[in-house]
């Protein structure tokens, strides 16, 4: 059975660096900086396995509370991969009642996450994305 949570123990810390160093886009992340990443994030939501004592999905929500959400770190275990956890997270936070309020959620993704998260209501923006790295 998963339950959903909303904050992370330490060992669940650990368990969602691991997660992190097995995908392209978060392998560079030291366990370190991962407590000062959810403190200054607003809405954490794991869904956490209770008979496995296992962290199986985990997403998190920057947001003004007024005109922009963005949604980061979509990210299902490998082990816990094809049944839907995904899905149920993108779903938790789109019907999350704090942010009903709020005018857009937007989200980073590779093209062929596209269609996923189009079932959601995401769509492609019309604005160029910049960034400036340091």
């Amino acid at each position: 059975m998963l339950t959903l949570i909303h904050q992370l123990t330490p060992a669940q810390i650990e368990q969602l660096h691991q997660m992190y160093l097995k995908e392209w886009w978060s392998q560079e992340r030291a366990l370190a900086d991962v407590p000062t990443l959810l403190n200054n994030t607003d809405l954490l939501f794991g869904l956490w396995d209770d008979e496995a004592q296992q962290l199986a999905a985990f997403a998190r929500v920057l947001t003004d509370w007024v005109y922009r959400a963005i949604l980061f770190d979509v990210i299902v275990a490998t082990d816990y991969r094809g049944r839907g956890l995904g899905a149920t997270l993108v779903e938790h936070i789109t019907t999350h009642p704090r942010l009903a309020q709020v005018e857009c959620i937007q989200l980073f993704c590779t093209p062929e996450m596209r269609p996923f998260y189009q079932k959601y209501g995401f769509g492609q923006a019309e604005q160029l994305l910049m960034v400036r790295p340091r």
